[in-house]
């Protein structure tokens, strides 16, 4: 009864082809890629998806190193229950976005890719549904020649992924979502800095595509490809026109049918090739966002 053969899935179809949108899995810091540690458990298995690819750099770059987080057990224990009960109002959970109470414990490392934003030698890293405290910790001893932040923002009842609230542009300029901005505790470290905060532009959507679970903020899920271009979802004529404004040279690009599938651009994209150094963005280290 037990010598069947145990097989683990690879969300691969013989054709090749992914079968569900795996996404946010994937971190790069210098030459390492690391495999995130999800929190939300039907994603457990997603990393295998980019095993290929992985094993595909790892055979061709000598100084490739690929890397895994300590993988979470996901026990009713990393959970609070009942968190998402639907008689809770949404002025409630805004509350708790205040007070940083969410559904994930401090049992355990848990952290999304897309909440771990990179700027030189500092990490900044969204507290939320998706990524905890510990998590934070836990990098702060992984990368010791690196600064780790902790930010959050009041006025997502969701907070789940930094990349449709907080998106640096080029050095110095970042947009913030208007209806999520970053406390004025936080903002100290930018501004000590000369980093200046902008509001995003409103999206040019009343209401997300069908089958999209994500919010109409998309519009500011850019791809930076460098300091002066930027792409964005070709129907989000508010936010590139914005961006123009900025003075990034502004490519558009159809991918609103594709929201269903995982998100805008940034979530369906990770950088694995990079060119420069690491610079120091942040000399002046103040403010309490330091972990």
């Amino acid at each position: 009864q037990w010598n069947q053969e145990i097989k683990t899935p690879d969300f691969r179809t013989e054709s090749g082809m992914t079968q569900m949108p795996p996404r946010d899995i994937l971190l790069t810091i210098g030459n390492e890629i690391m495999s995130s540690a999800n929190a939300f458990r039907c994603r457990y298995f997603e990393y295998l998806a980019y095993w290929p690819l992985m094993n595909e750099y790892f055979e061709a770059d000598p100084e490739f190193k690929w890397s895994q987080a300590p993988r979470p057990r996901l026990t009713d224990k990393s959970f609070k229950h009942n968190y998402y009960d639907e008689k809770i109002s949404l002025e409630e959970r805004l509350v708790r976005t205040a007070n940083k109470d969410f559904v994930t414990t401090e049992v355990e490392p848990m952290w999304d890719a897309a909440d771990v934003m990179r700027m030189g030698k500092d990490l900044f890293i969204q507290h939320g549904l998706t990524t905890n405290r510990k998590a934070m910790e836990w990098f702060k001893r992984y990368y010791p020649d690196l600064r780790v932040h902790s930010l959050n923002f009041p006025g997502d009842p969701y907070p789940i992924h930094i990349d449709a609230t907080f998106v640096p542009l080029r050095p110095g300029l970042i947009i913030n979502n208007p209806h999520r901005p970053l406390p004025v505790e936080q903002r100290e470290i930018f501004e000590a800095n000369d980093w200046q905060i902008v509001e995003a532009a409103k999206p040019a959507h009343d209401n997300p595509p069908p089958l999209c679970y994500s919010s109409v903020w998309l519009s500011m899920n850019c791809l930076v490809v460098d300091h002066k271009t930027v792409i964005v979802e070709e129907s989000e004529v508010y936010q590139a026109e914005q961006m123009d404004k900025l003075g990034m040279n502004v490519i558009p690009v159809p991918l609103r049918d594709a929201y269903a599938f995982g998100g805008g651009l940034h979530c369906a994209t990770a950088d694995v090739y990079r060119e420069g150094g690491c610079e120091d963005y942040f000399p002046n280290q103040v403010g309490g966002t330091r972990v």
